[in-house]
């Protein structure tokens, strides 16, 4: 239900402000107002969006959480979104979108909200990966790959290299072995 109070009460918000600066500004102006901030706002989303990059890739090759730069991401994303839309209370959010510090907070608010949402059980985390994703998948879960599990058992066949009958392959040399040697002949 909110959704739809959303979607009904921001246009009828942008229009009243396109009246109110239309009526002092004139058209003309008011119309040039929406275009220089789309084009500013679609630059300054660019410089943001780099920077929330730089950040993620810096965050990943040193193995730490990259949550934070993927929600700033995000939420750039989003001010870009908003920005390219014609109006200015969109505009305003926008460009409140694009500052750090309002970001970071909506995060805070956000992770506060979704602490308070596990603690109550309101919100269920569940956890995924690969083939046979759901619920406890991953490493020794449910969904595991057989052979994962402590316990599983899996047949097959070796020979060890010492026993080989045919001398292994030297550094360049084709593997007599292999079944891609001669094109897979």
């Amino acid at each position: 239900m909110w959704l739809f109070a959303l979607f009904v009460a921001v246009p009828i918000v942008e229009i009243a402000l396109f009246i109110q600066v239309g009526g002092v500004l004139g058209l003309w102006p008011t119309l040039a107002i929406v275009i220089l901030t789309a084009l500013a706002g679609t630059a300054l989303m660019r410089a943001e969006g780099r920077g929330a990059m730089a950040s993620l890739q810096r965050s990943l090759s040193e193995g730490g959480d990259p949550s934070g730069p993927i929600a700033h991401g995000a939420m750039i994303l989003v001010a870009g979104v908003l920005l390219l839309t014609p109006g200015f209370f969109t505009d305003a959010l926008g460009l409140a979108l694009l500052l750090p510090p309002v970001r970071a907070a909506l995060i805070r608010f956000g992770a506060a909200r979704m602490a308070a949402g596990l603690r109550s059980g309101r919100v269920v985390m569940t956890t995924s990966g690969g083939f046979g994703a759901g619920p406890g998948a991953g490493p020794g879960g449910p969904g595991a790959y057989p052979g994962n599990r402590p316990g599983d058992i899996i047949d097959g066949d070796y020979t060890p290299a010492d026993e080989a009958t045919e001398k292994p392959a030297q550094p360049g040399e084709a593997d007599p072995r292999s079944p891609w040697r001669d094109g897979g002949t």
